[in-house]
Protein backbone atom coordinates (compact mmCIF):
# COMPACT_ATOMS: atom_id res chain seq x y z
CA UNK A 1 0.00 0.00 0.00
CA UNK A 2 0.78 3.66 -0.83
CA UNK A 3 2.56 5.15 2.45
CA UNK A 4 0.09 8.19 3.68
CA UNK A 5 2.84 10.36 3.83
CA UNK A 6 3.63 9.96 0.09
CA UNK A 7 0.20 10.28 -1.03
CA UNK A 8 0.05 13.71 0.88
CA UNK A 9 3.62 14.94 -0.39
CA UNK A 10 2.50 14.00 -4.05
CA UNK A 11 -0.63 16.18 -3.69
CA UNK A 12 0.67 19.04 -2.24
CA UNK A 13 5.20 19.29 -2.22
CA UNK A 14 5.48 22.05 0.48
CA UNK A 15 3.03 20.34 3.08
CA UNK A 16 4.04 20.03 6.53
CA UNK A 17 3.89 16.55 7.96
CA UNK A 18 4.53 16.04 11.77
CA UNK A 19 3.98 12.79 13.60
CA UNK A 20 2.46 13.89 16.92
CA UNK A 21 -0.40 11.83 18.54
CA UNK A 22 -1.85 11.20 15.01
CA UNK A 23 -0.70 11.83 11.51
CA UNK A 24 -0.54 15.74 11.35
CA UNK A 25 -0.46 17.68 7.84
CA UNK A 26 -0.77 21.31 7.78
CA UNK A 27 -1.27 23.14 3.83
CA UNK A 28 -2.33 26.12 3.23
CA UNK A 29 -6.16 27.21 2.35
CA UNK A 30 -5.23 27.17 -1.50
CA UNK A 31 -3.44 23.62 -1.15
CA UNK A 32 -6.26 22.17 1.53
CA UNK A 33 -9.09 21.14 -1.09
CA UNK A 34 -6.43 19.04 -3.44
CA UNK A 35 -5.05 17.31 -0.61
CA UNK A 36 -8.08 16.01 0.51
CA UNK A 37 -9.23 14.88 -2.38
CA UNK A 38 -6.16 13.32 -3.10
CA UNK A 39 -7.02 11.28 0.55
CA UNK A 40 -10.57 10.84 -0.33
CA UNK A 41 -10.01 9.18 -4.04
CA UNK A 42 -7.27 7.23 -2.91
CA UNK A 43 -7.80 3.99 -4.75
CA UNK A 44 -6.19 1.37 -2.38
CA UNK A 45 -7.49 2.75 0.90
CA UNK A 46 -10.12 6.13 0.29
CA UNK A 47 -10.41 8.39 3.30
CA UNK A 48 -14.10 8.46 2.71
CA UNK A 49 -14.96 8.92 6.62
CA UNK A 50 -15.06 12.97 8.19
CA UNK A 51 -14.54 12.01 11.50
CA UNK A 52 -14.40 15.91 13.00
CA UNK A 53 -14.89 19.12 11.74
CA UNK A 54 -13.06 21.49 14.38
CA UNK A 55 -12.92 24.95 13.85
CA UNK A 56 -10.27 27.11 15.33
CA UNK A 57 -8.86 30.94 16.75
CA UNK A 58 -5.31 30.87 16.98
CA UNK A 59 -5.55 34.62 18.02
CA UNK A 60 -3.54 35.57 14.65
CA UNK A 61 -4.98 33.03 12.22
CA UNK A 62 -9.04 31.35 12.25
CA UNK A 63 -8.57 28.42 10.51
CA UNK A 64 -9.82 24.50 10.96
CA UNK A 65 -8.86 20.97 12.24
CA UNK A 66 -10.21 17.74 9.91
CA UNK A 67 -9.86 14.22 11.52
CA UNK A 68 -10.39 12.10 8.26
CA UNK A 69 -9.99 8.18 8.81
CA UNK A 70 -10.96 5.16 5.98
CA UNK A 71 -14.08 3.85 6.17
CA UNK A 72 -12.88 -0.08 5.77
CA UNK A 73 -10.12 0.66 8.30
CA UNK A 74 -10.62 3.15 11.34
CA UNK A 75 -7.57 3.04 12.82
CA UNK A 76 -5.73 4.80 10.27
CA UNK A 77 -6.12 8.45 11.10
CA UNK A 78 -5.21 11.91 10.16
CA UNK A 79 -5.35 15.13 10.63
CA UNK A 80 -5.22 18.02 8.18
CA UNK A 81 -4.89 21.12 9.19
CA UNK A 82 -5.30 25.11 7.73
CA UNK A 83 -5.71 28.46 8.71
CA UNK A 84 -6.31 32.24 7.34
CA UNK A 85 -4.68 35.27 8.23
CA UNK A 86 -7.49 37.32 7.21
CA UNK A 87 -9.73 38.21 10.54
CA UNK A 88 -12.46 40.41 8.64
CA UNK A 89 -13.52 38.23 5.70
CA UNK A 90 -11.53 34.81 6.81
CA UNK A 91 -12.78 32.21 3.46
CA UNK A 92 -11.26 28.54 3.09
CA UNK A 93 -12.47 25.89 0.80
CA UNK A 94 -15.47 23.94 1.50
CA UNK A 95 -15.53 19.74 1.07
CA UNK A 96 -18.61 19.21 0.79
CA UNK A 97 -18.37 18.04 -2.57
CA UNK A 98 -16.94 14.83 -1.04
CA UNK A 99 -18.19 14.75 2.90
CA UNK A 100 -22.10 15.32 3.20
CA UNK A 101 -21.66 15.47 6.87
CA UNK A 102 -19.38 19.06 6.26
CA UNK A 103 -22.77 20.93 5.52
CA UNK A 104 -23.72 21.45 8.66
CA UNK A 105 -20.75 21.52 10.45
CA UNK A 106 -19.38 23.95 8.13
CA UNK A 107 -22.33 26.07 8.72
CA UNK A 108 -21.53 25.57 12.18
CA UNK A 109 -17.70 27.03 11.90
CA UNK A 110 -19.17 29.72 10.47
CA UNK A 111 -21.82 30.72 13.40
CA UNK A 112 -19.18 30.42 15.78
CA UNK A 113 -16.09 31.44 14.12
CA UNK A 114 -17.16 33.69 10.89
CA UNK A 115 -15.45 31.44 8.58
CA UNK A 116 -16.95 31.46 5.04
CA UNK A 117 -16.43 27.98 2.57
CA UNK A 118 -16.45 28.81 -1.10
CA UNK A 119 -18.42 26.49 -2.65
CA UNK A 120 -20.59 25.55 -0.06
CA UNK A 121 -23.78 25.80 -1.47
CA UNK A 122 -25.78 27.17 2.05
CA UNK A 123 -24.07 29.48 3.93
CA UNK A 124 -26.61 29.94 6.60
CA UNK A 125 -25.35 29.47 10.04
CA UNK A 126 -26.35 26.30 11.96
CA UNK A 127 -27.38 26.65 15.53
CA UNK A 128 -27.54 30.72 15.51
CA UNK A 129 -29.77 32.81 13.75
CA UNK A 130 -28.27 34.94 10.80
CA UNK A 131 -28.49 37.98 12.51
CA UNK A 132 -26.81 37.26 15.74
CA UNK A 133 -23.96 39.89 16.40
CA UNK A 134 -20.35 38.41 16.62
CA UNK A 135 -18.63 35.12 16.18
CA UNK A 136 -18.82 33.39 19.87
CA UNK A 137 -15.90 31.03 19.53
CA UNK A 138 -13.38 33.89 18.75
CA UNK A 139 -10.88 34.80 21.21
CA UNK A 140 -11.98 38.26 21.05
CA UNK A 141 -15.67 37.89 20.96
CA UNK A 142 -17.38 40.13 23.78
CA UNK A 143 -20.23 38.65 25.05
CA UNK A 144 -21.96 41.29 26.47
CA UNK A 145 -25.71 40.80 26.06
CA UNK A 146 -26.34 44.25 24.46
CA UNK A 147 -25.24 43.11 21.31
CA UNK A 148 -27.64 40.51 21.34
CA UNK A 149 -30.92 41.63 23.49
CA UNK A 150 -33.44 39.36 24.04
CA UNK A 151 -37.02 39.99 22.17
CA UNK A 152 -40.79 38.58 21.69
CA UNK A 153 -40.96 39.66 18.76
CA UNK A 154 -41.60 37.52 16.10
CA UNK A 155 -39.14 36.49 13.38
CA UNK A 156 -40.00 35.60 10.05
CA UNK A 157 -38.57 32.71 8.68
CA UNK A 158 -36.59 33.66 5.48
CA UNK A 159 -35.94 30.44 2.86
CA UNK A 160 -32.77 32.24 1.30
CA UNK A 161 -29.22 30.93 1.83
CA UNK A 162 -26.27 33.07 0.67
CA UNK A 163 -23.39 31.23 -1.20
CA UNK A 164 -19.95 31.92 -2.45
CA UNK A 165 -18.55 30.27 -5.64
CA UNK A 166 -15.68 30.18 -7.32
CA UNK A 167 -16.45 29.84 -11.64
CA UNK A 168 -14.58 28.18 -14.49
CA UNK A 169 -12.07 31.71 -14.09
CA UNK A 170 -11.14 31.26 -10.23
CA UNK A 171 -13.54 34.59 -9.55
CA UNK A 172 -14.91 34.21 -6.46
CA UNK A 173 -18.91 35.12 -6.89
CA UNK A 174 -21.81 35.94 -4.25
CA UNK A 175 -25.04 35.07 -4.84
CA UNK A 176 -28.37 33.59 -3.00
CA UNK A 177 -30.10 30.39 -3.28
CA UNK A 178 -33.86 29.72 -2.51
CA UNK A 179 -34.38 26.60 0.14
CA UNK A 180 -37.71 25.92 -1.48
CA UNK A 181 -39.76 26.41 -5.02
CA UNK A 182 -41.91 29.21 -4.63
CA UNK A 183 -45.10 27.05 -5.45
CA UNK A 184 -43.83 24.54 -2.51
CA UNK A 185 -46.42 24.00 0.05
CA UNK A 186 -44.07 24.19 3.51
CA UNK A 187 -45.07 22.91 6.77
CA UNK A 188 -43.41 23.27 10.48
CA UNK A 189 -42.22 20.25 12.11
CA UNK A 190 -41.17 20.97 15.49
CA UNK A 191 -39.92 22.74 17.33
CA UNK A 192 -42.92 22.40 19.58
CA UNK A 193 -43.38 18.72 18.94
CA UNK A 194 -43.31 15.42 21.15
CA UNK A 195 -41.97 12.91 18.56
CA UNK A 196 -39.01 15.32 17.14
CA UNK A 197 -37.23 14.13 20.41
CA UNK A 198 -36.34 17.21 21.51
CA UNK A 199 -36.82 20.91 20.33
CA UNK A 200 -35.71 20.45 16.50
CA UNK A 201 -37.29 22.42 14.26
CA UNK A 202 -37.68 20.55 10.41
CA UNK A 203 -39.24 22.88 7.31
CA UNK A 204 -40.75 20.33 5.57
CA UNK A 205 -41.97 20.84 1.66
CA UNK A 206 -45.09 18.42 0.33
CA UNK A 207 -46.07 16.94 -2.33
CA UNK A 208 -49.70 16.07 -0.95
CA UNK A 209 -48.86 13.35 1.72
CA UNK A 210 -45.06 12.94 0.43
CA UNK A 211 -42.15 14.73 1.89
CA UNK A 212 -40.10 16.64 -1.06
CA UNK A 213 -37.49 17.94 0.56
CA UNK A 214 -36.68 18.98 4.10
CA UNK A 215 -34.48 21.70 5.82
CA UNK A 216 -32.84 21.11 9.02
CA UNK A 217 -33.04 23.91 11.95
CA UNK A 218 -31.60 23.22 15.37
CA UNK A 219 -29.84 25.49 17.64
CA UNK A 220 -33.51 26.04 19.92
CA UNK A 221 -31.16 25.03 23.07
CA UNK A 222 -27.50 25.82 22.55
CA UNK A 223 -26.32 26.40 25.57
CA UNK A 224 -22.19 27.43 24.99
CA UNK A 225 -21.05 24.46 26.48
CA UNK A 226 -17.93 24.38 24.12
CA UNK A 227 -16.83 27.92 25.06
CA UNK A 228 -18.12 27.62 29.06
CA UNK A 229 -14.99 24.93 28.65
CA UNK A 230 -12.76 27.24 28.02
CA UNK A 231 -13.05 29.38 31.72
CA UNK A 232 -12.73 26.34 33.44
CA UNK A 233 -10.32 23.75 34.71
CA UNK A 234 -10.95 19.73 33.76
CA UNK A 235 -12.68 18.46 36.67
CA UNK A 236 -15.36 21.14 36.52
CA UNK A 237 -15.88 20.99 32.71
CA UNK A 238 -16.68 17.02 33.16
CA UNK A 239 -20.42 17.44 33.97
CA UNK A 240 -20.87 19.19 30.53
CA UNK A 241 -20.61 15.82 29.16
CA UNK A 242 -23.50 14.16 30.89
CA UNK A 243 -25.61 16.89 29.59
CA UNK A 244 -24.95 16.26 25.74
CA UNK A 245 -26.19 12.97 25.01
CA UNK A 246 -27.52 12.64 28.45
CA UNK A 247 -28.93 9.07 27.82
CA UNK A 248 -25.33 8.27 27.28
CA UNK A 249 -23.72 10.24 29.99
CA UNK A 250 -21.97 8.05 31.75
CA UNK A 251 -20.41 7.00 28.37
CA UNK A 252 -19.86 10.76 27.39
CA UNK A 253 -17.49 11.41 30.10
CA UNK A 254 -15.66 8.20 30.21
CA UNK A 255 -14.48 9.94 27.21
CA UNK A 256 -13.19 13.13 28.46
CA UNK A 257 -11.89 11.53 31.07
CA UNK A 258 -10.07 9.13 28.85
CA UNK A 259 -8.82 12.54 26.88
CA UNK A 260 -7.29 13.92 30.04
CA UNK A 261 -6.27 10.57 31.14
CA UNK A 262 -4.54 10.36 28.13
CA UNK A 263 -2.86 13.98 28.03
CA UNK A 264 -1.49 14.22 31.16
CA UNK A 265 -0.13 10.43 31.52
CA UNK A 266 -2.42 9.58 34.48
CA UNK A 267 -3.33 6.00 35.16
CA UNK A 268 -6.37 4.91 35.62
CA UNK A 269 -6.90 1.55 38.45
CA UNK A 270 -7.94 -1.86 37.11
CA UNK A 271 -10.94 -1.54 39.88
CA UNK A 272 -11.93 1.43 38.07
CA UNK A 273 -12.03 0.31 34.36
CA UNK A 274 -13.82 -2.59 35.39
CA UNK A 275 -16.79 -0.13 37.22
CA UNK A 276 -16.66 1.87 34.30
CA UNK A 277 -17.13 -0.55 31.82
CA UNK A 278 -19.74 -2.34 33.00
CA UNK A 279 -21.82 1.06 34.02
CA UNK A 280 -20.89 1.95 30.07
CA UNK A 281 -22.37 -0.51 29.31
CA UNK A 282 -25.68 -0.52 31.49
CA UNK A 283 -25.65 3.07 30.24
CA UNK A 284 -25.80 1.33 26.70
CA UNK A 285 -28.61 -0.81 27.70
CA UNK A 286 -30.87 2.30 29.19
CA UNK A 287 -30.61 4.35 26.19
CA UNK A 288 -31.24 1.50 23.63
CA UNK A 289 -34.39 1.03 25.58
CA UNK A 290 -35.21 4.54 25.85
CA UNK A 291 -34.85 4.31 21.83
CA UNK A 292 -37.02 1.16 21.49
CA UNK A 293 -39.46 2.86 23.96
CA UNK A 294 -39.72 6.66 21.97
CA UNK A 295 -39.51 4.68 18.56
CA UNK A 296 -42.30 2.55 19.11
CA UNK A 297 -44.51 5.44 20.60
CA UNK A 298 -43.98 7.49 17.71
CA UNK A 299 -45.50 4.38 15.76
CA UNK A 300 -48.35 4.54 18.10
CA UNK A 301 -47.52 1.34 20.44
CA UNK A 302 -47.69 2.57 23.84
CA UNK A 303 -47.78 -0.57 25.47
CA UNK A 304 -44.13 -0.69 23.77
CA UNK A 305 -42.97 2.71 25.46
CA UNK A 306 -44.18 1.43 29.14
CA UNK A 307 -42.15 -2.20 28.69
CA UNK A 308 -39.02 -0.50 27.57
CA UNK A 309 -39.48 2.56 30.30
CA UNK A 310 -40.24 -0.58 32.95
CA UNK A 311 -37.05 -2.63 32.08
CA UNK A 312 -34.74 0.37 31.91
CA UNK A 313 -36.07 1.57 35.77
CA UNK A 314 -34.06 -1.60 36.67
CA UNK A 315 -30.92 0.08 35.50
CA UNK A 316 -31.52 3.66 36.88
CA UNK A 317 -31.88 1.98 40.21
CA UNK A 318 -28.38 0.50 40.13
CA UNK A 319 -27.21 4.15 38.72
CA UNK A 320 -29.09 5.64 41.91
CA UNK A 321 -27.70 3.31 44.28
CA UNK A 322 -24.21 3.30 43.36
CA UNK A 323 -23.87 6.86 42.70
CA UNK A 324 -26.82 9.03 43.79
CA UNK A 325 -27.67 9.92 39.68
CA UNK A 326 -30.29 8.05 37.34
CA UNK A 327 -30.03 9.94 34.46
CA UNK A 328 -27.38 12.27 35.18
CA UNK A 329 -24.64 9.80 36.94
CA UNK A 330 -21.59 11.92 37.88
CA UNK A 331 -19.49 8.85 38.35
CA UNK A 332 -16.69 9.04 36.16
CA UNK A 333 -13.97 10.78 37.40
CA UNK A 334 -10.05 11.96 36.23
CA UNK A 335 -8.27 9.32 37.02
CA UNK A 336 -11.07 6.54 37.61
CA UNK A 337 -14.33 6.68 39.29
CA UNK A 338 -16.33 8.73 42.56
CA UNK A 339 -17.87 6.43 44.29
CA UNK A 340 -16.91 2.36 44.42
CA UNK A 341 -19.63 -0.26 43.96
CA UNK A 342 -22.27 -0.88 46.74
CA UNK A 343 -22.40 -4.18 48.82
CA UNK A 344 -25.25 -5.85 46.57
CA UNK A 345 -24.04 -4.07 43.00
CA UNK A 346 -23.02 -7.71 41.64
CA UNK A 347 -25.79 -9.25 43.00
CA UNK A 348 -28.35 -6.61 41.53
CA UNK A 349 -26.12 -6.52 38.13
CA UNK A 350 -26.53 -10.11 37.84
CA UNK A 351 -29.75 -10.64 38.62
CA UNK A 352 -31.15 -8.26 36.09
CA UNK A 353 -28.76 -9.68 33.06
CA UNK A 354 -31.18 -13.15 32.75
CA UNK A 355 -34.52 -10.87 33.66
CA UNK A 356 -33.35 -8.51 30.87
CA UNK A 357 -33.11 -11.27 28.26
CA UNK A 358 -36.50 -12.81 29.30
CA UNK A 359 -38.02 -9.59 28.26
CA UNK A 360 -36.06 -9.42 24.90
CA UNK A 361 -38.02 -12.18 23.94
CA UNK A 362 -40.64 -10.62 25.16
CA UNK A 363 -40.40 -7.81 22.75
CA UNK A 364 -39.63 -9.78 19.90
CA UNK A 365 -42.92 -11.95 20.11
CA UNK A 366 -44.83 -9.30 21.17
CA UNK A 367 -43.75 -6.27 18.92
CA UNK A 368 -41.03 -7.00 16.50
CA UNK A 369 -43.13 -9.30 14.04
CA UNK A 370 -46.29 -7.59 14.58
CA UNK A 371 -47.18 -6.65 11.09
CA UNK A 372 -48.13 -3.27 11.45
CA UNK A 373 -44.48 -2.79 12.76
CA UNK A 374 -43.31 -4.58 9.28
CA UNK A 375 -45.14 -2.45 7.49
CA UNK A 376 -44.24 0.97 8.80
CA UNK A 377 -40.51 -0.08 8.96
CA UNK A 378 -39.41 -2.21 6.10
CA UNK A 379 -37.85 -0.47 3.21
CA UNK A 380 -38.51 2.88 5.13
CA UNK A 381 -35.98 5.40 5.48
CA UNK A 382 -33.78 3.72 3.88
CA UNK A 383 -29.66 4.40 3.81
CA UNK A 384 -26.94 2.98 1.98
CA UNK A 385 -23.68 2.15 3.46
CA UNK A 386 -22.51 4.97 1.36
CA UNK A 387 -24.45 7.81 2.32
CA UNK A 388 -23.91 6.48 6.29
CA UNK A 389 -19.97 6.71 5.84
CA UNK A 390 -20.63 10.00 3.83
CA UNK A 391 -23.02 11.40 6.59
CA UNK A 392 -20.98 10.58 9.19
CA UNK A 393 -23.83 8.21 10.58
CA UNK A 394 -22.51 5.76 12.95
CA UNK A 395 -23.99 3.79 15.92
CA UNK A 396 -26.61 1.08 15.42
CA UNK A 397 -27.57 3.04 12.34
CA UNK A 398 -24.62 3.31 10.75
CA UNK A 399 -24.16 -0.61 11.46
CA UNK A 400 -27.96 -1.04 9.88
CA UNK A 401 -26.18 -0.05 6.56
CA UNK A 402 -23.95 -2.75 6.47
CA UNK A 403 -20.95 -0.39 7.88
CA UNK A 404 -18.52 -2.07 10.54
CA UNK A 405 -17.81 1.52 12.44
CA UNK A 406 -17.50 0.30 16.43
CA UNK A 407 -15.45 2.37 18.20
CA UNK A 408 -14.42 -0.87 20.76
CA UNK A 409 -13.76 -2.85 18.36
CA UNK A 410 -11.47 -0.92 15.77
CA UNK A 411 -10.13 1.96 18.01
CA UNK A 412 -10.60 -0.42 22.05
CA UNK A 413 -10.35 1.80 24.78
CA UNK A 414 -10.30 0.83 28.48
CA UNK A 415 -11.27 -2.90 28.50
CA UNK A 416 -12.73 -3.80 25.26
CA UNK A 417 -9.45 -5.84 23.93
CA UNK A 418 -10.48 -7.71 26.93
CA UNK A 419 -13.81 -8.87 26.42
CA UNK A 420 -15.62 -10.78 23.69
CA UNK A 421 -18.69 -9.53 21.72
CA UNK A 422 -20.20 -9.44 18.75
CA UNK A 423 -20.71 -6.30 16.17
CA UNK A 424 -24.17 -6.26 14.90
CA UNK A 425 -24.22 -5.31 11.94
CA UNK A 426 -27.40 -5.60 8.87
CA UNK A 427 -27.59 -5.03 5.59
CA UNK A 428 -31.08 -3.55 4.62
CA UNK A 429 -30.07 -0.46 6.15
CA UNK A 430 -34.12 0.64 6.83
CA UNK A 431 -35.58 1.69 10.10
CA UNK A 432 -36.15 -2.11 11.13
CA UNK A 433 -32.65 -2.98 10.84
CA UNK A 434 -31.84 0.43 12.83
CA UNK A 435 -34.46 -0.86 15.33
CA UNK A 436 -33.15 -4.35 15.78
CA UNK A 437 -29.75 -3.64 15.74
CA UNK A 438 -30.46 -1.93 19.31
CA UNK A 439 -32.06 -4.97 20.76
CA UNK A 440 -29.29 -6.85 19.46
CA UNK A 441 -26.91 -4.68 20.65
CA UNK A 442 -28.48 -5.41 24.54
CA UNK A 443 -27.76 -8.68 24.24
CA UNK A 444 -24.25 -8.31 23.49
CA UNK A 445 -23.83 -5.23 26.00
CA UNK A 446 -25.30 -8.38 28.80
CA UNK A 447 -22.83 -10.64 27.48
CA UNK A 448 -19.73 -7.89 27.60
CA UNK A 449 -21.36 -7.60 31.33
CA UNK A 450 -20.89 -11.21 31.98
CA UNK A 451 -17.55 -11.05 31.42
CA UNK A 452 -16.61 -8.36 33.82
CA UNK A 453 -19.34 -8.26 36.74
CA UNK A 454 -17.82 -11.37 38.72
CA UNK A 455 -14.38 -10.56 38.16
CA UNK A 456 -13.51 -6.73 39.47
CA UNK A 457 -10.61 -6.86 41.01
CA UNK A 458 -9.69 -5.52 44.86
CA UNK A 459 -8.31 -2.44 45.01
CA UNK A 460 -8.06 1.88 44.51
CA UNK A 461 -10.81 3.03 42.60
CA UNK A 462 -8.78 6.26 42.19
CA UNK A 463 -5.45 6.80 41.04
CA UNK A 464 -3.31 9.55 42.05
CA UNK A 465 -4.14 12.70 40.76
CA UNK A 466 -2.83 16.37 41.20
CA UNK A 467 -4.57 19.16 42.61
CA UNK A 468 -4.41 21.28 39.80
CA UNK A 469 -4.06 19.38 36.33
CA UNK A 470 -2.68 20.72 33.57
CA UNK A 471 -2.24 18.69 30.58
CA UNK A 472 1.60 19.47 27.98
CA UNK A 473 0.65 21.52 25.38
CA UNK A 474 -0.91 19.95 22.42
CA UNK A 475 -3.72 18.81 20.70
CA UNK A 476 -5.64 15.64 21.81
CA UNK A 477 -8.71 13.31 20.59
CA UNK A 478 -10.33 10.40 22.35
CA UNK A 479 -13.52 8.48 20.70
CA UNK A 480 -15.89 6.27 22.73
CA UNK A 481 -19.09 3.98 21.71
CA UNK A 482 -21.93 5.50 22.86
CA UNK A 483 -25.32 4.42 22.60
CA UNK A 484 -26.00 6.61 19.22
CA UNK A 485 -22.47 6.20 17.26
CA UNK A 486 -19.29 7.57 17.68
CA UNK A 487 -18.55 10.60 20.36
CA UNK A 488 -15.58 12.43 20.28
CA UNK A 489 -13.52 14.67 22.32
CA UNK A 490 -10.97 17.02 21.21
CA UNK A 491 -9.30 19.18 23.38
CA UNK A 492 -6.48 21.76 22.50
CA UNK A 493 -4.04 22.55 25.39
CA UNK A 494 -1.82 25.69 25.71
CA UNK A 495 -0.16 23.91 29.37
CA UNK A 496 -2.36 25.65 31.51
CA UNK A 497 -4.86 24.54 33.76
CA UNK A 498 -8.36 25.19 31.25
CA UNK A 499 -8.31 23.89 27.73
CA UNK A 500 -7.67 26.24 25.00
CA UNK A 501 -10.50 24.70 22.66
CA UNK A 502 -12.25 21.92 23.45
CA UNK A 503 -14.91 20.31 20.77
CA UNK A 504 -17.16 17.52 20.84
CA UNK A 505 -17.97 15.33 18.31
CA UNK A 506 -21.66 14.89 17.88
CA UNK A 507 -22.85 11.31 16.71
CA UNK A 508 -26.58 13.19 16.84
CA UNK A 509 -25.71 15.87 14.39
CA UNK A 510 -24.81 13.13 11.32
CA UNK A 511 -27.82 11.50 12.15
CA UNK A 512 -30.00 14.78 11.62
CA UNK A 513 -28.03 15.33 8.54
CA UNK A 514 -29.06 12.71 6.87
CA UNK A 515 -32.92 12.61 7.61
CA UNK A 516 -33.27 15.35 4.75
CA UNK A 517 -32.14 12.24 2.40
CA UNK A 518 -34.08 9.12 4.04
CA UNK A 519 -37.37 11.13 4.43
CA UNK A 520 -37.18 12.53 0.74
CA UNK A 521 -40.27 10.55 -0.92
CA UNK A 522 -41.77 9.07 1.73
CA UNK A 523 -44.94 9.93 3.07
CA UNK A 524 -44.96 12.67 6.18
CA UNK A 525 -47.00 9.77 8.34
CA UNK A 526 -43.39 7.82 8.12
CA UNK A 527 -41.21 10.80 8.67
CA UNK A 528 -41.56 10.20 12.89
CA UNK A 529 -41.09 6.66 12.45
CA UNK A 530 -37.74 7.36 10.78
CA UNK A 531 -37.01 10.47 13.16
CA UNK A 532 -37.34 7.90 15.82
CA UNK A 533 -35.32 4.60 13.85
CA UNK A 534 -32.37 7.14 13.71
CA UNK A 535 -32.40 8.12 17.85
CA UNK A 536 -31.16 11.61 18.17
CA UNK A 537 -31.11 13.51 21.02
CA UNK A 538 -31.09 17.31 20.21
CA UNK A 539 -28.54 18.41 23.11
CA UNK A 540 -26.20 16.24 21.95
CA UNK A 541 -26.40 18.69 18.50
CA UNK A 542 -26.88 21.98 20.39
CA UNK A 543 -23.77 22.40 22.23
Amino acid sequence: MKDIQQIVLDAVSDAVIEEKQKLTVTVAPAQLHSLIKALYTNEELPYDYLISLIGMDWGDRLGVIYLLSPSKDLTREIVVITATEDRDNPLLYSITDMYETAHLNEREVYAMFGIRFINNPDMRRFLLSDDWNGFPLRKDYDGDPVHNPLTVINKEIVDIAPHIMEDTDGNLVESTVKIFEDDDYIINIGPQHPSTHGVMHFRTALDGEIVKKIDVTSGYIHRGIEKLCESLTYPQILHFTDRLDYLSANINRHALCMCVEKAAGIEVPPRADYIRVIMDELNRISSHLLAFAAHCNDLGATTAFIYGMREREHILDIFDKTCGGRLIINQDVVGGVMFDIYPDFQKDVNAFIPYMREKLKEYDDFFSHNPIVLRRMVDVGTLSREDAITYGVTGPAGRGSNWSCDVRRYKPYSLYNQVEFKEIIRTEGDSYARYMNRLDEIEESLHIIEQLIDNIPEGNILGTVKPVIRIPEGQYFQSVETGKGEFGVFIESKGDKTPYRVKFRSPSMAAVSVMPLICKNELLSDFIGIGGSMDYVIPDIDR
